[in-house]
């Protein structure tokens, strides 16, 4: 499957971040969102309808529309929140890129997790400018505002396209296609990752640092069973971006002094 990629771009001043992001994401959200499904039986099902609410921005000329889910809006409003944190403490020159990407699910065999494919992923690339006055103040609301209308026709435009969609799935299949743990809504399943760059252009994603946990866990799942011995991680970090990973065990009289310690080095390369 191919996944399709497309990127907008923004300029904003800092307290214009928040709203900049909710309104697009929320914006892409609203035409990848259905109704909740109530199958009568297998095969049969009815969809219900979806409701939608204006909202006015407090430092943007800019009214966007979003899906009236309320635990959907606390969900996005924790993402960018988080983003926006970590874009002003970053220390850097204030630019960042916060990502919604949308997949579906592959049973896979025991011991092994699902397999997650994406089938779409939209990039928004952010930079913060500081500016001087209330006047320089009063243009950036006026052109944020006409450059967020124009990337929401951008949006609408990508998504008219007839392009893949995850086929309508059976009741059994529906948790593989669709985010079903809403009350209101039901949006096609997806995840928010976020990546600040610094002076120099280097960056780690939310995305390879969840990699990195899930790859480790694993890991470690797989060696303590097999040894059939209780070991735990200690992990180091270091600036020149070198992970090292080693898994102790608690126990050492009975295993090989080889495998006493497990050492795992990784390099964060940058992206």
């Amino acid at each position: 499957m191919n996944c399709r990629s497309e990127v907008l771009e923004v300029t904003v001043e800092a307290r214009q971040v928040e709203e900049a992001m909710l309104a697009l994401l929320h914006t892409i959200l609203l035409h990848r969102s259905s109704g909740k499904f109530h199958y009568k039986k297998e095969g049969t099902y009815s969809i219900g309808t979806v409701g939608t609410l204006d909202i006015d921005c407090d430092f943007i000329d800019f009214t966007f529309v979003r899906v009236s889910s309320e635990e959907l809006d606390r969900v996005i409003r924790k993402a960018v929140s988080e983003f926006k944190d970590a874009l002003s403490n970053s220390g850097s020159d204030g630019m960042g890129q916060i990502s919604l990407e949308f997949y579906q699910k592959k049973k896979s065999r025991w011991p092994f997790s699902d397999e997650c494919i994406p089938w779409e992923v939209w990039s928004i690339k952010v930079n913060v400018v500081n500016l001087a006055n209330e006047q320089e103040r009063q243009i950036c609301r006026e052109k944020v505002g006409e450059k967020l209308g124009e990337k929401v026709i951008n949006v609408v435009e990508v998504i008219n396209r007839h392009e893949y969609l995850p086929k309508m799935p059976t009741q059994s299949e529906v948790d593989n296609v669709f985010d079903t743990s809403l009350k209101d809504v039901q949006p096609y399943l997806y995840k928010i990752t976020y990546q600040i760059t610094d002076s120099l252009g280097t960056s780690v994603s939310t995305t390879m640092r969840r990699l990195i946990k899930d790859t480790l866990a694993l890991f470690m799942q797989s060696v303590t069973s097999h040894m059939g011995r209780t070991g735990f991680p200690v992990c180091n970090f270091s600036k020149s971006k070198h992970l090292l990973f080693t898994l102790k065990f608690s126990s050492q009289k009975t295993v090989a002094p080889s495998l006493k310690n497990i050492r795992v080095d990784i390099c964060l390369s940058a992206e």
